[in-house]
C-alpha cells in the first residue's frame, strides 16, 4: 500500500512539474518590469467549526492558488484539524496541493493531494492510549462555482477504512478564494 501511495505522489508531482516546465518554456524569456505573478494569486481555503454535546471539531485550511488562466489554477495549502468526541481526541496538521479546472465558469473540478500527521488519544479505564498517525489522501472532486465560492463533493481515491483519519471516502466541501 505504501508503494502505491508513494507512486501516486511521484506521478502527481511529475505531472505538475512537467506542466510547469512547458508553461515556462512557452513564455517570453525577457523578464517584464514588475511582477505579474502576484496579480494572479488568490488566497482562501476552508474553515470548519462544529460544536455539539460532548463534541468539538475545528478545522483551518488556508491555501493560495495561482490562477494561470480562466480555466486552470493550482497551489499549496496548510491543514489543521482538532477534534474531541467523548474520550477520543485528535490533533492533525499537514500540507496539501490543489489543482482546479473550470471547464465552464459554473463548474469546478479539483484534484487535491494531502499529507496529514498527528496524534490521536483515547482514554479508557487503563489510562490514555496515544497513537501517532499519518495519512496520504488524493481527493477528486466536483462542485458548483459562483464567484469565488464553490460548493461540492470530493472523493478520496486512496481511502482506507483502517487509516483512522477519515470516516468516509466521500466528503462535502465549501471552498472560498478571494
Amino acid at each position: 500500500m505504501t508503494l502505491k501511495i508513494n507512486l501516486s505522489i511521484f506521478i502527481l508531482f511529475a505531472l505538475f512539474f512537467s506542466f510547469q516546465g512547458n508553461v515556462i518554456a512557452q513564455e517570453n524569456p525577457i523578464p517584464r518590469q514588475g511582477s505579474e505573478f502576484w496579480k494572479n494569486v488568490r488566497f482562501g481555503g476552508g474553515l470548519g467549526l462544529s460544536f455539539g454535546r460532548n463534541n468539538t471539531q475545528i478545522t483551518l485550511a488556508p491555501s493560495a492558488i495561482y490562477q494561470y488562466n480562466e480555466y486552470i489554477a493550482f497551489g499549496p495549502g496548510l491543514n489543521f484539524n482538532y477534534q474531541k468526541f467523548g474520550d477520543f481526541s485528535s490533533t492533525l496538521y499537514g500540507i496539501s496541493g490543489i489543482f482546479l479546472a473550470n471547464p465552464i465558469p459554473e463548474i469546478q473540478l479539483s484534484a487535491e493531494l494531502e499529507q496529514l500527521f498527528g496524534k490521536q488519544r483515547f482514554r479508557d479505564v487503563q489510562g490514555d492510549i496515544t497513537d501517532d498517525v499519518s495519512n496520504t489522501a488524493l481527493f477528486l472532486g466536483a462542485g458548483y462555482r459562483y464567484g469565488g465560492v464553490t460548493i461540492g463533493a470530493r472523493y478520496n481515491v486512496l481511502f482506507d477504512n483502517n487509516d483512522g483519519i477519515y470516516a468516509e471516502a466521500w466528503q462535502p466541501f465549501v471552498r472560498v478564494y478571494f
